[in-house]
């Protein structure tokens, strides 16, 4: 009653206890996801790596469509990152485990619209080199497929197709994981041994990659606001007298 009058609370709000580490179903959903995440991490973060090789190694610089690719995968990777470092505090709260998931999906619908823009004309074309795909090859650069339209063949595929095929991975992996979320957020996750050396690696190699795609596509672009639709020198090297 006096609390009533007074207009002042006697007892203070309390919040939700974490739960403790269970042996049970729960418990282990919650580890496994937080593996999924450190998977996720690591597989996008192989992924740019993928492309920084192509690009350096084989002398394939990318287009801006495949620059805003490497935008949104890295946006899909810091999604699952976040959940990664909650995860090594002890536990993700449901706001991170969704915002992380909610960010790596809009990366994911976003770079899948943006590669199956690329993709497109080959999937139009059967895999083949035409006369219809010099036609189109202004967006990707110059002569048939395999020599420059699309980019050299990964496994059979160009990087595009193999791109829009992560993506839509990802996709549906995320939506899985989400139809489990009640049951792995708040819940107690093995803050040492193999689940914390898995995460920082992740991390870590994910922060080191990041910087690496940044400062190639720094090296590209230089002080221009945009790239050319079929690069063929780094403006960068080239503004400062370094390379012809």
């Amino acid at each position: 009653m006096s609390a009533l009058l007074t207009g002042r609370m006697t007892t203070p709000m309390s919040t939700p206890a974490i739960p403790a580490l269970e042996s049970g179903p729960p418990g282990i959903i919650a580890r496994a996801q937080y593996w999924f995440a450190c998977l996720f991490v690591t597989g996008w973060t192989g992924v740019l790596c993928a492309g920084l090789y192509l690009q350096f190694a084989d002398g394939e610089a990318p287009c801006p469509l495949c620059v805003v690719q490497r935008m949104f995968m890295v946006l899909a990777l810091l999604g699952a990152a976040h959940i990664v470092r909650e995860g090594l505090r002890g536990a993700v709260p449901r706001r991170d485990y969704l915002m992380g998931w909610g960010l790596a999906l809009v990366g994911c619908t976003a770079g899948s619209l943006a590669a199956g823009w690329q993709a497109l004309p080959y999937l139009l074309l059967g895999g083949r080199a035409s006369g219809g795909a010099a036609s189109i090859s202004g967006a990707y650069g110059t002569g048939g497929y395999g020599t420059g339209a699309y980019g050299h063949l990964v496994q059979g595929l160009p990087a595009g197709v193999w791109a829009w095929l992560f993506f839509q991975a990802s996709v549906l992996a995320i939506g899985a994981v989400l139809v489990t979320s009640h049951l792995t957020t708040a819940r107690r996750i093995p803050t040492q041994g193999l689940h914390r050396a898995a995460g920082q690696a992740a991390l870590l190699l994910a922060g080191a990659v990041i910087g690496a795609s940044a400062l190639a596509v720094f090296l590209q672009a230089g002080l221009h606001a945009f790239l050319p639709v079929a690069p063929g020198r780094y403006e960068l090297l080239y503004d400062l007298g370094l390379s012809d």
